[in-house]
């Protein structure tokens, strides 16, 4: 998200964010932090965000903070306005190998950079075995199908079972029935 800042005519910056006035150290920090700003002049509406970076730009080179090597400076000067118009990506490309220099000076990083590579080897040869793989699959695939669908076709048997024959009826023998106390008493 850009941050909208309004110039004022008497040059003081207004952020719109945060609801206050900020000094171009501020501006700087954002930028410096990834923030995208974009200054408006608040009487003219006309975007002078180049103008502010610029003075930012200006400042820390009066003070001694300027983190821009002079080469960069150099071709900006030379370069003039169509120039940065037009080579943006020169001019980043500059700022990204100075980066790069400095970050290859770094023996951790450039220990990172080896591993990363090493990585990425290793993940090219994992891709290759797993398509080689899945190329076998792909071949055997068809062959076990074949086999499976004839080993799924059972012969035909014919039933040699024989049907249990009917069992007939126990005979019951007769119970003979005990004599009780209420048996004897009508008895009587």
């Amino acid at each position: 998200m850009i941050r909208i800042i309004k110039r004022y005519e008497s040059r003081k910056l207004y952020d719109t964010e945060e609801s206050r006035y900020v000094a171009l150290e501020d501006i700087a920090k954002w930028v410096r932090g990834g923030q995208e700003v974009k200054v408006i002049d608040n009487a003219s509406s006309a975007d002078v965000t180049a103008q502010i970076l610029t003075q930012i730009i200006l400042d820390e080179g009066k003070r001694g903070t300027s983190f821009l090597p002079s080469e960069l400076l150099h071709d900006l000067v030379r370069a003039g306005e169509k120039a940065v118009a037009t080579s943006v990506e020169r001019v980043q490309g500059k700022v990204d190998r100075l980066v790069q220099a400095s970050m290859d000076r770094l023996a951790p990083v450039r220990q990172a950079r080896e591993e990363m590579g090493h990585l990425r080897e290793r993940l090219s040869e994992l891709e290759q075995t797993l398509t080689s793989l899945e190329d076998e699959t792909v071949k055997v695939a068809p062959k076990a199908a074949s086999s499976a669908s004839t080993a799924r076709k059972p012969a035909a048997r014919k039933s040699t079972a024989r049907k249990p024959a009917a069992r007939k009826p126990a005979a019951r023998k007769p119970v003979a029935k005990k004599a009780t106390a209420t048996d004897s008493g009508s008895a009587n």
